[in-house]
């Protein structure tokens, strides 16, 4: 019988933890959490400094009668939950229903699964630090407060099923007016004069800059006219060339929302799938019996610190320089602290740089490979060199008018050998070389370009961008954002096009009233500052009743004003303008999860539902009497069928062009990469490539 009793909270880490610490310890798991706030009510007494009233969470019956019988057995109890502010409530939990002494040392935490990791956390427990405990109860009483008190009021005044969370109405905010943005942007004309130009056999492009050394914008036709009329010949005289070095730094290592901004940018992953892949990645994976079993392979994945182990700087310090040599090696100063960061522990690195995704592949699913590659890829470059960039700007005249062309050449790669931070706006090119040009040559216009240009509305939100917002405004923690974006996409307030969130009419509803009614809770200000107050929690410096009581005396008031004045919205169905072929009654737009449907305004009596095609405009090629339409699979993915289905089976993951193959006469296809449009014919050879 083990002397220890070790609890986790997977099943997947309790197997790895038990296999390094040995036969005197036994490991189990509470699956997460075990108490909470009950579901059918507010659980927070207002009048008792905000109580909590925590009970069992439904179906952990079994689950506790387990650890209770496994904690009679044992000597000594440890609490190793997650290295955060969940994970330090849980433990609190553990240790109340266990009989635990919260002072003693029964607390263990670790950033990473390895064996060495796993061994020294044991040898230094801790006690329950209680004001980690009070900083995640605060979070939970303000949400529930919030939750709990506005979704009601929405329910009595809009509809059934309608929340207002306090993170997720900023989120919703910030998507709603990006929209009003968009909607009320006037685009402005702009003109732009490109040149083309030539030195012996080498052609290059530059760009008007400006009359006489000074930069002069163009706005109209007549502006572009007035520049080329002063223009006198085709010869440039090559008036200054500026030559200079410039070195590029790489990226500091993931924290949780620049990894979930890079996997959207270059896996095409959700921030939820992101984050489940990143975790089955830190719980372990089995990598054979020769590899040493189940395996955590990075480091905890909720964090928003920068800071790497001097164990692992020197491990990626070897690998560099057995790998790519000595010049490639980084001068490892630390990341500077972000402000406002926890610093709890790690960045997001793999758990030994050793293990390359290359000799993982095998071991790994698809996305959890891709994840990994991405990690170990990203610390690895951290820790190199800079790249080192050659870069030329040359200033061209031709009677006072003055063009700019800019080139520039990789003269060390450094860490770009190994990886280049995504971005969400398109690539500058990198390579894009000048010849050589002194002061005083002159060199040919070939072809000057005049261009016109509007001025074009800020982008919807991708949710890359949504997170790199929230995190620079302060709203949110890492483990928030993921689950923040999952509520608002269900409770049907955004739909995404195209990648980017787009409000709905239910979702613009509900942010005007709480807008009008509860303005602190959309004001980013104030939930950055209340972020900011749960961190003070945190580090023991204000008391979380303080806090609460704050907030609380100004909402209840706007909550009894709300229940006054808020007016009752009806959101009437929006008929279809089709009947039903089972009773015949008009169908109307319903909202669900996935967005509009259709279904029967005889609802409950008919309960006949259909989604709603989009036609391409493309006649059906196997059965020639219906039209493809635009369809959803289970998993979401876009695909293209007939609209006669179940009568005509034809279906296609490409889409249908609606004109036919100039060899074949058989159908042509849109075939899509990240780099072009490739349009293919589905029955001979023909091609042709069009750019995205």
């Amino acid at each position: 019988m083990a002397d220890n009793l070790v609890i986790v909270e997977s099943p997947a880490k309790a197997k790895t933890i038990e296999r390094y610490l040995g036969k005197k310890y036994k490991v189990t798991a509470s699956m997460g959490h075990v108490r909470d706030l009950p579901k059918s009510q507010m659980g927070v007494d207002v009048d008792d400094d905000f109580k909590p009233k925590y009970i069992t969470i439904r179906g952990k019956g079994d689950i506790l009668k387990e650890l209770r019988k496994e904690a009679k057995k044992a000597k000594k109890i440890y609490l190793a939950a997650d290295p955060d502010r969940e994970g330090e409530a849980i433990a609190w939990h553990l240790a109340h229903i266990l009989n635990v002494d919260p002072d003693s040392n029964c607390r263990v935490v670790f950033n990473e699964i390895t064996k060495d990791a796993i061994k020294e956390s044991f040898k230094n427990p801790r006690s329950i630090d209680i004001d980690l405990v009070d900083a995640q109860q605060a979070r939970r009483i303000l949400d529930r407060l919030v939750g709990y008190n506005i979704s009601p009021l929405l329910w009595k005044k809009v509809k059934k099923g309608l929340s207002a969370g306090r993170v997720q109405s900023v989120a919703l905010k910030m998507i709603y007016d990006r929209e009003q943005e968009i909607e009320q942007f006037k685009p402005e004309e702009y003109w732009s004069i490109e040149g083309h130009f030539q030195k012996d056999k080498d052609v290059f492009e530059g760009a008007f800059y400006g009359i006489n050394g000074k930069k002069q914008e163009l706005k109209t036709e007549s502006d572009v006219k007035e520049i080329i009329n002063q223009l006198k010949n085709k010869k440039y005289t090559v008036d200054k060339v500026k030559k200079r070095e410039r070195k590029r730094n790489p990226a500091v290592p993931f924290i949780t929302s620049s990894i979930q901004q890079e996997a959207a940018r270059k896996l095409n992953f959700r921030a939820r799938k992101t984050m489940m892949v990143a975790q089955q990645l830190y719980e372990g994976i089995d990598l054979g019996k020769k590899a040493g079993g189940i395996t955590g392979l990075i480091t905890y994945m909720r964090t928003d610190s920068t800071r790497i182990s001097d164990t692992a700087k020197e491990e990626a310090k070897g690998y560099i320089e057995e790998n790519y040599g000595k010049q490639y090696l980084g001068n490892n100063k630390p990341a500077k602290k972000k402000e406002g960061a926890q610093d709890a522990h790690e960045a997001i690195r793999p758990t030994s740089t050793l293990r390359s995704p290359k000799s993982l592949k095998d071991v790994l699913s698809r996305d959890q490979h891709r994840l990994y590659k991405l990690i170990w890829e990203r610390f690895l470059a951290s820790q190199m060199a800079p790249a080192v960039m050659d870069t030329m700007t040359v200033h061209l005249l031709n009677n006072n008018v003055e063009f700019r062309a800019t080139g520039s050449k990789i003269k060390f790669d450094g860490f770009m050998k190994v990886y280049v931070e995504g971005t969400d706006d398109k690539k500058k090119e990198e390579n894009k070389l000048l010849p050589d040009l002194e002061e005083g040559m002159v060199v040919d216009g070939k072809e000057i370009i005049p261009n016109q240009h509007f001025t074009q509305p800020p982008p919807r939100f991708t949710e890359a961008r949504l997170v790199r917002s929230m995190e620079e405004m302060g709203i949110g923690r890492p483990s928030t954002y993921a689950p923040t974006l999952d509520t608002i996409q269900r409770r049907g307030y955004v739909t995404i096009d195209n990648k980017r969130f787009i409000p709905t009419e239910l979702g613009t509803i509900v942010i005007k009233l709480v807008e009008e009614f509860f303005p602190e809770i959309i004001d980013v200000d104030f939930t950055a500052k209340m972020e900011g107050d749960l961190d003070s929690i945190e580090d023991g410096k204000v008391e979380w009743v303080k806090v609460i009581d704050e907030f609380y005396e100004d909402f209840h008031k706007r909550l009894e004003t709300a229940e006054e004045e808020m007016e009752k919205i009806e959101i009437k169905d929006e008929p279809a303008g089709i009947t039903c072929e089972k009773c015949g009654n008009e169908m109307v737009y319903k909202m669900g999860r996935y967005g509009k449907f259709l279904a029967c305004s005889n609802f409950p009596e008919c309960r006949n539902t259909k989604p709603i095609l989009k036609e391409i405009g493309v006649d059906c090629p196997k059965c020639k009497e219906g039209n493809i339409v635009e369809r959803k699979s289970k998993k979401r993915r876009t695909f293209y069928g007939c609209d006669r289905f179940p009568e005509c089976d034809f279906v296609s993951w490409d889409k249908p062009i609606a004109r036919p193959c100039p060899k074949c006469d058989a159908l042509l296809v849109e075939k899509k990469s990240k780099k072009e449009t490739q349009i293919q014919c589905t029955n001979c050879e023909y091609k042709e490539k069009t750019q995205n």
